[in-house]
């Protein structure tokens, strides 16, 4: 397993440290697209679900209430604990937490109607993780990958903003890990080569508003350990943000245009 692998390590691995700020600021899904999810799938309260690279839930549990059984996996034990409290505070008491590792795949965990992989399946081994789905998932069931527009891919100036001050704290060869191996090929490209290659491609086009404060939580939260990278020099790259983004727009208020890409692939 390639050591990029978001999965690849129970042990502590790319998001190690990360899952208070990811738990609080990374955002959800937006209902339009779980509810057309809901639709497509006919998701009606059965079947078992299994969400990789879960991290703190963010759509193992808006999904979970649609099915049976939901199993989340994700390798930092950090993460999984926010995803406890979380799924305890919305009294949803169907879902099993994994600490686990996409190498480990298939596993012991049985069958599944629905895989799902949000902002997760370029940190895997893609192709591995393919043909051990193709053993779990069942023959009528379905797998579903949705990645958006990240924060810190920037399309605005409030974002290429953010850019700069990080770029200014932290040197080039502290700019984080790169996804796992065999990057020449898309999400799609290898769903059409795999046991699920009858894909439908959506996608879903919105703003999504942040503050300051929740932008700089976001950035805590990602694969660059950027929280521990700064040390001593937080406070002040969190002043030379607020500084830098006021400068922009003094209400301290902006919105990112996000594209989210959905991809529901099932056998043909």
């Amino acid at each position: 397993m390639n050591t990029a692998d978001g999965l690849g390590s129970s042990d502590g691995g790319l998001f190690a440290g990360t899952a208070w700020h990811y738990a609080r600021y990374r955002p959800g899904y937006p209902p339009v697209f779980l509810d057309d999810l809901v639709q497509c799938l006919r998701l009606d309260g059965t079947g078992r679900l299994l969400d990789l690279g879960c991290g703190t839930g963010q759509l193992t549990l808006p999904l979970a209430t649609h099915v049976g059984e939901a199993v989340g996996i994700d390798p930092e034990p950090d993460m999984l604990s926010e995803a406890i409290g979380r799924a305890r505070e919305r009294d949803v008491t169907n879902v099993s937490w994994i600490q686990g590792n996409s190498a480990d795949l298939p596993g012991k965990l049985g069958h599944f109607r629905l895989a799902t992989m949000g902002r997760s399946f370029h940190w895997m081994d893609r192709k591995q993780v393919l043909a051990a789905l193709d053993e779990m998932v069942d023959d009528d069931g379905t797998l579903v990958i949705a990645n958006d527009s990240c924060l810190v891919r920037p399309t605005t100036p409030w974002q290429r903003a953010i850019e700069e001050v990080q770029h200014h704290f932290l040197p080039p060869h502290q700019r984080g890990p790169a996804p796992a191996a065999d990057t020449h090929h898309t999400h799609e490209q290898l769903l059409k080569n795999s046991a699920f290659r009858q894909v439908d491609r959506r996608v879903y086009e919105f703003p999504r508003p942040w503050t300051i404060e929740q932008a700089i939580g976001y950035l805590y939260s990602t694969s660059l350990p950027l929280h521990r990278l700064l040390g001593e020099r937080r406070t002040a790259f969190e002043e030379a943000v607020t500084t830098s983004l006021l400068g922009i727009d003094p209400t301290g208020h902006f919105t990112e245009p996000v594209a989210l890409d959905v991809l529901i692939a099932r056998r043909s």
